[in-house]
């Protein structure tokens, strides 16, 4: 049974809007800090966004900064990321995590779920 289950994904025009969540079924999700990954066609992996555990501090990405908002709900074991003005560059595979910790630079996470597409098309 997989741990975190993103959803939400789809096809968006540019400037447009979606909402993508992360389901966790992990015991200890609400304990750690979680994040959102991106990777987009021919790219590696990258950061978008994390949020501490217990939703006090929020971190982002230059690009997402500005159009991208992380939330989480601890009571139902869920986080979101809301995305505005979303861009053709935007177009990549979404990825939840938990427990994502930065060493040097390199990301290491607890658990990866296992991806939402979304495409910005023009």
């Amino acid at each position: 049974q997989a741990q975190l289950v993103e959803s939400g994904g789809g096809l968006v025009q540019t400037g447009g809007s979606l909402r993508l969540s992360c389901s966790a079924s992990l015991p200890t999700f609400s304990s750690y800090a979680a994040g959102w990954f991106r990777q987009a066609p021919g790219k590696e992996r990258e950061f978008v966004a994390m949020i501490t555990w217990d939703g006090g501090r929020t971190f982002y990405s230059d690009s997402a900064k500005g159009r991208f908002t992380i939330s989480r709900d601890n009571a139902k074991n869920t986080m979101d990321l809301q995305m505005t003005n979303l861009k053709l560059e935007d177009t990549a595979v979404y990825y939840c995590a938990s427990d994502p910790n930065k060493f040097g630079n390199e990301w290491k996470v607890g658990s990866w779920g296992q991806g939402t597409q979304v495409t910005v098309s023009s």
